[in-house]
């Protein structure tokens, strides 16, 4: 009787060795056979072949191989192992598959077109490769882009490599992992400029400035002809971005993680699960389109046309099986073989999305599933808690103890900086921890670090352009300034743009940058800022710059010689959230905090621009804040309303010149007397003496 044999993950059963395994999907090297396992998910095809190149013929392949349903498939896989002796000098891999070709039945099958495997570990473009070959009709051979086959030996040292967590000083800085270090100023090699590496050189600045926690924009590969500069339209969900590596990018990736480690620093990705970069009808047959249209997306009722819940195009039918098993085998990808820490999901409410395109906020499959696997592996999971279709920020998000972006945040901070009326209230609740939207109530009780509070994103102005700018200035994007959002709740000041503004107007936006990050350091919940806003990067008032690789979008470091006072606040600040694990907390301030305002109980009126509070510290093992905060037109006479053992020292005071804006630890100045004139516009905190 023949004998399994094992492999490195599994046993390989007998008749695998002629039929290949339905499981897992994508191309796997078996060792104990010296052979390449295919699996490929597709319900409604009837003929599939893979193709086998060489590294140097991406036009013809050295070698095909016909599937066979009655063996090479299993229920919705189509699976076949192929020896390494039968292809030799095979480096890439592709698929070429048919069926029916019935656009009101949803099918949009093309045996002329090569197709990408979604699983596919790494994509190689060839120098031929035309984006425009998968839109035309016919074949597009030789043009497009390839599968590489696995390695048969994957090697990666990780040492003695550990997760760092963060809770009270968690501090998230969002990245652009090309935008960060492209600029020729940026003091990186030119050679490793805008990659992975180029990255990891900047870690002692990114330990200097202390943030805990990196947050790249997408990584997953995106087609390089498609003018997409942000890395939202992603291609393929496993492979990293080629252009983002100076040679190996998997490699390379996987020495970005290990070095951000040893530094302390957690890694999460945002990653795109909910869109392709084939978009609508009119877009581009490169994979999941010619693999399967009807099962990879939500279509229109007529089925000819896509739904396009996230504006790109097309929406992935995220309750399917086979589109399931492709999200959670990316999200293991990068938890078991690069190591990363978190992910940010991109317009996430689509992943409560049943087969039919339906709601469900309830139990969705994929939302469960992901949980669960965030939690067997110890990673961190965020929502951007809305789409075009739903909005489902706070409670109405299904996803069980995942953190939020928060948007109401983001707009009510905004709003009452800038100086518009009847925002007090609004204030107050985004301080606590937007308990409105996580409410610890008996059948909810939500904790406060679930709202990631933020001032600005990638998507919007940064936030020297939130100062500097009343309207956007699109016309580089090529849509005739009508994209990105029209209301920005930004104030330029009394000046717009940089243009021959007053030096009144210059210092009045540097201060108004110090209240936006003050409020945000100072409120309970999760933190996150752009690179670059420490030290007033601008896109000259672009609020979309998706398709800008360029100057408008890469950080100029040269700003940061010119603005050390900036760096300098954002970077106390830092260090003074850290010190004070009494703002951000596993649970709300409740007894803790007492709010003021300018002489006694706060002004909740419309016209009131005015707040105070006292934080006390002795729960958390910390001193007493007492915060004053006026987003008035004028200087105001506060009165000191709550004492503290040892008196109050002046911590911050974002009115003041740099250095005296901050104190250095210990350096703290006493208040002599129980009132504090607190100038126009600024934000001063004090703080009990230790």
């Amino acid at each position: 009787m023949t004998q399994p044999i094992v492999g490195p993950m599994r046993t390989v059963e007998p008749w695998e060795r002629v039929e290949g395994a339905p499981a897992p999907l994508g191309v796997t090297w078996v060792p104990a056979i010296q052979s390449y396992n295919f699996a490929l998910y597709s319900r409604h095809a009837t003929a599939v072949t893979v193709l086998l190149y060489s590294a140097n013929d991406h036009f013809n392949p050295i070698f095909g191989y016909h599937f066979n349903y009655l063996q090479n498939k299993t229920e919705r896989v189509w699976h076949c192992v192929i020896p390494a002796t039968a292809a030799p000098g095979a480096h890439y891999y592709a698929y070429r598959v048919d069926g029916p070709n019935d656009l009101e039945a949803g099918h949009r099958f093309n045996s002329s077109k090569i197709l990408i495997d979604p699983f596919a570990h790494e994509v190689y473009f060839p120098p031929s490769y035309d984006r425009t070959a998968a839109i035309n009709p016919g074949h597009n051979d030789g043009r497009a882009a390839l599968g590489v086959l696995p390695r048969k030996e994957d090697h990666f040292d990780w040492g003695d490599d550990t997760h760092p967590r963060h809770t009270h000083d968690t501090i998230v800085y969002e990245v652009h992992v090309r935008g960060f270090t492209a600029h020729p100023n940026s003091g990186v090699s030119p050679e490793q400029r805008g990659t992975f590496l180029g990255l990891i050189a900047k870690i002692p600045y990114l330990q200097e400035l202390g943030v805990t926690v990196v947050e790249l924009l997408p990584v997953h590969q995106f087609d390089p002809q498609e003018g997409n500069y942000w890395g939202y339209m992603t291609l393929n969900f496993f492979a990293p971005h080629s252009n983002y590596a100076a040679g190996d990018a998997i490699d390379e990736f996987r020495h970005l993680v290990k070095a951000m480690h040893a530094a302390g620093i957690e890694v999460w990705l945002d990653v795109v699960y909910n869109h392709t970069s084939e978009g609508d009808e009119r877009g581009p047959t490169y994979s999941y389109r010619g693999l399967d249209n009807r099962s990879y997306y939500l279509l229109s009722q007529n089925r000819r046309y896509y739904i396009n819940d996230t504006g790109t195009g097309n929406t992935l039918r995220c309750g399917n099986p086979g589109v399931r098993g492709m999200v959670l085998s990316s999200l293991s990808h990068y938890i078991e073989v690069m190591r990363v820490d978190g992910f940010r999901f991109d317009l996430a409410s689509i992943l409560t999305r049943n087969s039919d395109g339906s709601i469900n906020t309830v139990e969705p499959a994929v939302i469960t599933e992901i949980s669960r696997l965030a939690r067997f592996h110890d990673v961190r999971l965020v929502a951007e808690a809305w789409d075009i279709g739903s909005y489902q920020l706070g409670r109405t998000f299904p996803g069980l103890s995942w953190r939020q972006w928060n948007g109401k945040f983001r707009d009510d901070m905004r709003s009452f900086v800038k100086g518009d009326p009847g925002y007090v209230p609004a204030l107050m609740l985004r301080l606590y921890g937007s308990d409105d939207l996580f409410p610890d109530s008996l059948h909810d009780t939500c904790r406060p670090f679930q709202s990631v509070n933020f001032m600005t994103a990638h998507d919007g102005f940064c936030l020297y352009d939130l100062t500097a700018y009343h309207d956007k200035r699109n016309w580089a994007n090529g849509h005739n300034n009508t994209d990105g959002a029209n209301d920005n709740r930004s104030w330029n000041c009394g000046w717009e743009g940089d243009e021959d503004a007053p030096a009144e107007v210059l210092a009045l936006r540097r201060q108004q940058v110090k209240n936006f990050f003050s409020l945000l350091l100072l409120s309970n919940g999760t933190p996150m800022f752009v690179a670059g806003d420490e030290f007033l990067n601008t896109q000259g008032g672009n609020n979309n710059p998706y398709n800008q690789d360029n100057p408008t979008t890469w950080l100029n470091w040269d700003l940061l010689e010119q603005n050390q006072d900036i760096f300098r606040f954002f970077k106390q600040m830092i260090a003074f959230r850290k010190a004070h694990p009494t703002i951000m907390r596993s649970r709300f301030w409740r007894d803790d905090i007492r709010w003021y305002g300018v002489h006694g109980s706060p002004d909740l009126a419309y016209d009131s621009h005015t707040l105070a509070y006292c934080l006390r510290g002795a729960s958390q093992g910390d001193v007493d804040l007492y915060v004053l905060i006026n987003a008035f037109w004028e200087d105001l006479e506060f009165g000191i309303l709550a004492e503290t053992p040892g008196g109050w020292r002046l911590a911050v005071d974002t009115a003041l010149p740099s250095p005296d804006d901050i104190a250095e630890p210990g350096a703290e100045l006493p208040l002599v007397e129980m009132s504090y004139t607190v100038r126009a516009r600024s934000i001063v905190v004090l703080v009990g003496a230790a």
